[in-house]
């Protein structure tokens, strides 16, 4: 996990160019809470292009031929007063936390003492690893929270090659990150 520093570059990917974050376009009910996803690798910005276009396709927000989506670039300022917490390792706290985030009423305790974070930072549970989480979810691994089914949920996300996400919680937040540059990229 990267910690965030002065003029660190943070991508994200999207259906459409992203210059100015907006809270209330961001959707609830996300890993780390509503807020606006960065990441440090290039990489999982554009194959999250492919998840938003599918999205936004499915939602009726662009048409089914739409074939291009972007990669926003930002720049990390450090700023004070802002709070952040990191999630160094994909662990059952971090589980929980997502978890709870993800499904009303679970971990609501550290659901809870996250809403102090301007930015909140970890590992991604993406759409690869949604299956594993939705497992979890419904008990196919044993009780949600109890160390066994913790232990199996995490094991079948490999965290070794989980890649980072910086959820960018706050209006307060947001003055950390300056639009850089957008990149279309197209989908073949």
């Amino acid at each position: 996990m990267q910690k965030l520093s002065d003029g660190m570059l943070l991508y994200h990917g999207s259906y459409m160019v992203v210059d100015t974050p907006d809270l209330a376009k961001c959707a609830a009910r996300k890993d780390f809470g509503k807020g606006f996803y960065l990441t440090t690798s290039r990489k999982q910005a554009e194959d999250f292009v492919r998840a938003s276009i599918k999205k936004a396709i499915a939602q009726g927000l662009i048409t089914e031929d739409q074939n291009f989506g972007f990669v926003s670039v930002f720049e990390y300022h450090e700023k004070d007063g802002i709070s952040k917490f990191v999630y160094e390792n994909a662990d059952a706290d971090w589980l929980h936390c997502i978890v709870g985030h993800r499904k009303k009423n679970t971990f609501s305790a550290i659901v809870d003492s996250m809403k102090d974070y301007d930015i909140v930072a970890g590992k991604i549970a993406d759409d690869r690893t949604n299956v594993t989480i939705t497992t979890y979810l419904v008990g196919g691994y044993g009780a949600i929270g109890s160390e066994s089914a913790d232990k199996a949920c995490i094991s079948q996300l490999i965290p070794e090659r989980l890649k980072d996400q910086y959820c960018f919680r706050t209006n307060e937040a947001f003055e950390c990150i300056s639009f850089v540059e957008s990149e279309k990229i197209w989908i073949r």
